[in-house]
This record gives structure tokens, C-alpha cells and sequence, in this order.
């Protein structure tokens, strides 16, 4: 079973990347495990997932705490997305968000090592993340002392967690594994979590969350549920260019549509991988632009 701290994974990982649609039940069932060997019966094995294979501990954003403006709904689609495709692979554990008016010790600029106690008070909004540290930690010792699993797999960098690992290794013959959540080694694992592990992977590469994406559109349910635009490398430039397409197409729909297909004009690419990029963008905008003009001229020649 894989236990992952989904407020550890954001912000080791995804926070201001192109991957916060992420595919976590294809990243480690086709990437993070197979890359792992364990001994059973004294012979090298790979993992095997139960189902449901991963429990996914977050909290619902708090609108008047959002950074975005969209930030609610759409971490709201995501859950929706992963409910919709992993029902029984994926289970997801709510805690919540606490946001409160606290006093806290400001610095004093002019004497940085003065004690806290004797600089000023402030008054600030606390903004805290309840339960879902304690929810993992329970949940995976639950499963490890009644012999659910016999295989901990646990993402996170919080030293938190620690005590619960060390429990587990205690009391149980279960064998743990720690994923630090973090992009090609910019955070060091924390010592204190890994004392405790038979194993640990100290990253994961962003070809692997590239290759872990959920579909941008998931129908299933009276409703479609979209990959929100503001998760796209470059939300900007593909506005830009959904601006210019949207009319000559019909619709939003059918302007993905287009842009996810090879293009032969624009050396074989798939306009929505072109819109990363400044260079990218501006190609297939002036594709577009030289396609509206192309029409008009065919109308006027017509007309004539």
C-alpha cells in the first residue's frame, strides 16, 4: 500500500510545474515500483499493489486563503478526475485547513539576534493543514499491526511521520519504503525518516511525471471533467492561442481537439506541446493567423 502526504507532494514537487495532473496510480504502478527490488524468500521480487492500491491524504483549499482565483475548483476537479478513474485503486482521505488570526514575534530589522520574546507582536492570518499527517500515520499503522499489507510505501519528507515508521518496524515484520517527494534530488530526505526504511527512493525525475498524466478530458459521469487550463506550462500562451482557434473551429472542445493532434504544417508537433514555449506559440499563432487570412482571400475571390 502507498501512503502519500498530498500537501508533501505538491509543494516538494509540483507546485509552478506543467505536471499537477497527476496520473500518482500510473507513476508508481509503471515507474517509482518497478524501479524498486525487494527480498522475499531470498530472492529479488518487485511490488505488488492491493487494491486499493494507494491512499491519498490531502485537504480542501480554502477559498479565501486560494492563491488563484481557480485554485479551488480546480484541485476540486482533480479529486473528481482520480475518483472518476481509480474509484476502487485510489481512496482519498479528507483533513482540512485551519485558518486563524494569530499573534507572532516579528524580526527586528535593526537587531536580527534579539531574542523573540523581547521583539514585537504582530498580528497574522495562521494558515495550517489539520489531520492529514495524523491520518496517514494512523491509517498505515492500522494496516501494518492488523497485517493488511506487508509492505509500507510511504511519500513524504516530514519528519512527522517519523514516529509512526518507527512503530512499524517495532512491532511488525512489515517492510517500509520511503518515497521522498521531490524533482532530481532538491531536497535531501530527512535522516529521521530514513533510519526507520528498508528502502528509499530519494526522487522522482520529471520524465516520470511527465509520462504520468491524467487524459485532459475524463467523461465518465453525467459530467466531463477537464484538466483546468491554469495547470498548463503556459496558461497564458495557450489562451492565446485558444482565442484565435475557438472561432475558426467552433468551439473550446473542438479547439483541443485540434491542438492535440500532429500537425503537418508545423513539422509533424501537436499544437498544444508547441505552446510551452514562447517560439512554440508564436508558430502556431502565426499558423493560425496566415489560415483566417488564407479564408478571407478564398471568400473574396468568390465573391469576385
Amino acid at each position: 500500500m502507498i501512503y502519500i502526504d498530498g500537501y508533501n507532494l505538491y509543494y516538494g514537487c509540483l507546485k509552478d510545474t506543467p505536471y499537477k495532473w497527476l496520473d500518482i496510480f500510473s507513476l508508481f504502478e509503471k515507474h517509482i515500483l518497478p524501479s524498486i527490488l525487494v527480498e522475499k524468500d531470498g530472492h529479488p521480487a518487485k511490488l505488488q499493489l492491493l487494491s486499493p492500491a494507494i491512499k491519498f491524504f490531502t485537504a480542501k483549499i480554502l477559498e479565501k486563503a486560494a492563491k488563484a482565483p481557480d485554485s479551488v475548483s480546480s484541485q476540486a476537479k482533480y479529486h473528481t478526475a482520480l475518483r472518476k478513474l481509480f474509484d476502487r485503486r485510489i481512496e482519498i482521505i479528507e483533513g482540512y485547513y485551519s485558518l486563524i488570526e494569530s499573534k507572532a514575534k516579528i524580526v527586528d530589522a535593526e537587531i536580527p539576534k534579539k531574542w523573540p520574546r523581547n521583539c514585537q507582536d504582530i498580528l497574522v492570518w495562521k494558515l495550517e493543514e489539520k489531520q492529514s499527517d495524523v491520518n496517514l500515520a494512523l491509517h498505515a499503522y492500522h494496516d501494518a499491526i492488523t497485517g493488511a499489507v506487508d509492505h509500507v510505501v510511504v511519500v513524504t519528507n516530514d519528519t512527522d511521520i517519523a514516529p509512526v515508521l518507527e512503530m512499524i518496524r517495532s512491532n511488525t515484520a512489515v517492510r517500509i519504503g520511503v518515497v521522498i517527494p521531490t524533482k532530481d534530488h532538491e531536497r535531501v530526505p530527512n535522516t529521521e525518516l530514513t533510519a526507520h526504511a528498508h528502502w528509499v527512493r530519494s526522487h522522482i525525475t520529471e520524465t516520470e511525471f511527465a509520462a504520468s498524466q491524467l487524459p485532459r478530458v475524463i467523461p465518465e459521469g453525467k459530467k466531463p471533467t477537464v484538466k483546468p487550463v491554469s495547470w498548463y506550462a503556459r496558461a497564458d500562451l495557450l489562451e492565446k492561442v485558444l482565442l484565435l482557434a475557438v472561432p475558426v473551429v467552433g468551439s473550446r472542445s473542438k479547439a483541443f481537439k485540434w491542438m492535440e493532434e500532429k500537425n503537418l504544417h508545423l513539422d509533424n508537433q501537436a499544437p498544444i506541446d508547441l505552446v510551452e514555449t514562447e517560439e512554440g506559440a508564436a508558430k502556431v499563432i502565426a499558423y493560425i493567423q496566415d489560415y483566417i487570412a488564407s479564408q478571407a482571400k478564398d471568400l473574396i475571390s468568390d465573391g469576385s
